[in-house]
């Protein structure tokens, strides 16, 4: 029987709301991200919470809200025990992103959705897991492998590739094909044929202009703003494109030097530690990052020109005048984007500039509207101390509750001593009961309090079983006896085995955020001498008495609004050159507006035929493969007939068998029960020698590594009408169908060399 598939999405369709969706992998549930918006309104995860206790693995695509803002909540609040799969900087940046948003609502609300203590349960427990690595599930998800592919757009971008019986289902979402400063573009074209894709919808309708046409219109907004005397603010992501966007302007400070003067700012809760981890990953990052620092020893986010600020006092510390400032949130719904927009909005010269979208409902998606709002409502609150009455009437309060919890826990430790001491006398009847108790005679013990008596028992059978709140008195003993388990050691011909990390000094770690966010200010600063570090970081936990004040504004914005796509996603026609060449034999389209997620619709339809899904919310959707899997076994019978040619790191043959009758295996798991599996034995052909086979020509090559083979040998080659035209009168074309390339020309000296080149580029088999 095949893999039973079904895919059912808990939000992020038809829309572009967070995306967290339910994959079953026949009785195995996935949970392909949990995204939450920046809003964190709790009715948002409804779909989620009646399906918490049938999750059994979490795969986590991106480090940003929007695919995992909902993890702390849900693993801290609601209980989800699932083990969670990431690659290593999705689980730093996300961190880093959960702590910024706790610590931008704690400084200003009584935020408590969830707290840092969740975010760091969340994300300390996490499995993280390489680009390319083979992961085999066990238990209940035996049979399944997860491997975690390059996706591009954020640092960590994963495409997520679920396996089972040769049935692969490809996760896709918010990839981008194009190489950027700091990153590679997607493998998402190695993958051909899958059996189920699931991708998003996001950008169907767009239309892209070249990627250095958008970066110099950013570049050129603001320094025209900064000419003409006015501040920029960059509304950013806490860890994700921020990255781009700051090599965007690093390269431009340090080719300008008009422009130095002008201070670069990124201001957010943990930039110091952003900044440091991107130094450290660089493995990550594009080759030509990597190539640079190993030949002049230079990292490309060692930032000269961009001062790291923590607070508004940092920013304020700054040289007065035009600046630009990246400051996070970039939904402006909290954060120091939120607070700087009060002071600049009203300014005529400033410029507030987005490299990305705003999330839907959001201040940032209402100020990108065309044209511009000229007034915007804006309500900001701030946390302010307590003083003079009201920090009295506090205090009285707080030791009132006080008062109330000594006398429960004085009254607690009475009733708890008292039950004690009747428990003692208790036993102390029983022992004499049965030391003077006469042959023949009754013994009688009273109950638990409340409870009556025990029903008299012969004094014989006393002496051998008495029943003290549930423990039994082995044969000869004269007081009840507890069960003492001893922990075995390990002993080896040197004596007892010692571990290592026990007698280890802790290193410092440069994601210890509750030490670093203190260190940060100014820069990287020198670690305090041990006995200097505070046992709660006042940088983290203020608990001086405060109460939140809200006040509502009318904000007039003259200010310049602009926004400017450097969000790291492909445009419309990418997208569909990208599924053309997939070709999957089955495609589910998520996260996108209903116009955007129909139009890519009708466009794989017409191009393949093949089954397009596009489910509502709680809707299941069943994308089983029609095609029976079955397990074989290959006997050498069989096996000693068929001849391998080298492919690579492996060998490939041409087999021609018949099936034999089933035969039975039995397995055992590792928790000790025994599977039984039916194998079908693959036995040689009766009647002699297999009958011949069309050569087969196994291998991928792309078009333009084969103009470089046919440069290397001489040929010339040029791109031209979507072909490559080899020579005067040879053509090399694709045919997206059927994933073939075709030689087309007349038949000439070049045509058999062209052909005998592309010959040798794939294994005949």
């Amino acid at each position: 029987m095949g893999t039973a598939v079904r895919f059912m999405p808990l939000c992020g369709v038809l829309s572009e709301d967070p995306l967290c969706y339910l994959l079953q992998v026949d009785n195995f549930s996935i949970l392909l991200d949990c995204g939450w918006n920046d809003s964190f309104d709790p009715v948002l995860l409804e779909n989620v919470k009646s399906h918490i206790s049938d999750i059994d693995a979490v795969l986590l695509s991106h480090p940003d809200t929007s695919h995992l803002g909902a993890l702390p909540y849900l693993m801290g609040k609601l209980g989800l025990a699932a083990p969670v799969y990431a690659t290593l900087p999705v689980a730093k940046l996300g961190h880093l992103y959960m702590y910024d948003h706790v610590l931008s609502r704690q400084a200003v609300s009584d935020f408590d959705t969830f707290d840092l203590d969740d975010v760091d349960f969340a994300f300390n427990s996490m499995e993280t897991i390489k680009y390319a690595e083979n992961r085999v599930l066990s238990g209940k998800g035996a049979g399944i492998t997860i491997s975690a592919h390059a996706a591009g757009h954020l640092v960590g971008g994963t495409l997520w590739k679920i396996s089972k019986d040769g049935e692969d289902i490809i996760y896709a979402v918010d990839y981008n094909h194009r190489k950027e400063r700091h990153l590679n573009g997607t493998v998402l074209l190695n993958f051909v044929r899958p059996a189920v894709l699931i991708t998003d919808a996001y950008n169907a309708l767009s239309v892209q202009t070249p990627q250095k046409q958008r970066d110099q219109e950013f570049l050129e907004a603001v320094q025209g703003t900064l000419r003409t005397g006015g501040s920029v603010l960059v509304p950013v992501d806490t860890a994700g494109r921020v990255l781009e966007v700051l090599l965007c302007l690093e390269h431009y400070w340090g080719s300008n030097r008009a422009y130095q003067g002008f201070p670069v700012a990124l201001l957010t809760s943990v930039s110091y530690n952003v900044v440091d981890f991107a130094k450290s990953s660089l493995e990550w990052m594009a080759e030509n990052i990597g190539k640079h620092f190993e030949r002049a020893r230079a990292n490309a986010f060692d930032l000269r020109h961009t001062t790291l600020c923590h607070s508004l006092e940092d920013l304020a510390a700054l040289a007065h005048g035009p600046k630009v400032v990246l400051a996070s949130m970039g939904s402006l719904e909290t954060g120091f984007s939120r607070l700087l927009l009060e002071e600049w909005t009203e300014q005529p010269g400033n410029l507030i500039i987005f490299p990305e979208r705003g999330q839907p409902s959001s201040l940032a998606r209402f100020l990108q509207q065309v044209p511009t709002p000229p007034r915007v409502s804006l309500t900001l609150s701030e946390k302010i101390p307590l003083e003079g009455e009201e920090l009295e009437k506090h205090r009285q309060e707080q030791a009132l509750l006080q008062k109330q919890k000594l006398e429960e826990e004085t009254r607690a430790r009475e009733q708890l001593g008292a039950v004690k001491a009747e428990e003692e006398e208790r036993v102390a009847e029983l022992e004499a009961a049965q030391d003077a108790g006469p042959s023949g005679a009754s013994l009688q013990v009273a109950a638990e309090p409340g409870g009556g008596p025990v029903p008299p028992v012969p004094a014989e059978s006393a002496k051998r079983k008495v029943f003290i709140d549930g423990f039994e008195l082995p044969p000869g003993a004269v007081h009840p006896m507890f069960p003492d388990a001893e922990e075995p050691k390990e002993w080896d011909e040197y004596g007892e085995v010692i571990d290592p990390d026990e007698y280890r000094q802790k290193e410092d770690d440069p994601m210890d955020l509750g030490r670093n966010l203190a260190e940060a200010q100014g820069g990287r600063a020198a670690a305090p001498e041990p006995e200097a570090v505070p046992e709660e970081d006042p940088m983290l936990i203020d608990d001086r008495p405060s109460k939140v004040v809200t006040k509502q504004v009318e904000l007039d914005v003259r200010c310049k609004v602009r926004y400017v796509d450097m969000e790291g996603r492909p445009d419309g026609r990418s997208m569909k050159n990208i599924i053309e060449h997939v070709a999957p034999i089955k495609t589910i389209l998520v996260h996108g507006t209903r116009e955007a997620t129909e139009n890519l619709r009708r466009f794989c339809e017409s191009k393949s035929g093949a089954s397009v899904h596009t489910p509502d919310v709680n809707q299941w959707v069943d994308v089983s493969s029609a095609v029976g899997a079955y397990r074989v076994k290959l006997t050498e019978e069989m096996m000693s007939g068929v001849t391998f040619r080298k492919m690579g790191d492996y060998e490939v043959g041409w087999v021609d068998s018949q099936v034999g009758p089933p035969e039975t295996q039995e397995q055992t798991t590792e928790y000790g029960a025994v599977e039984k599996s039916q194998l079908l034995p693959l036995l040689p052909l009766r009647g002699g020698d297999a009958p011949g086979h069309k050569a087969v020509l196994v291998g991928e090559v792309k078009l333009s590594d084969f103009r470089q083979v046919l440069a290397s040998a001489g040929v010339p080659a040029r791109f031209a009408d979507g072909a490559l035209h080899c020579g005067k009168h040879v053509v090399v074309r694709k045919v997206a169908q059927q994933q073939q390339l075709v030689i087309e020309g007349a038949l000439s000296e070049d045509y058999y060399k062209v052909r005998d080149l592309l010959y040798s580029q794939f294994y005949i088999v």
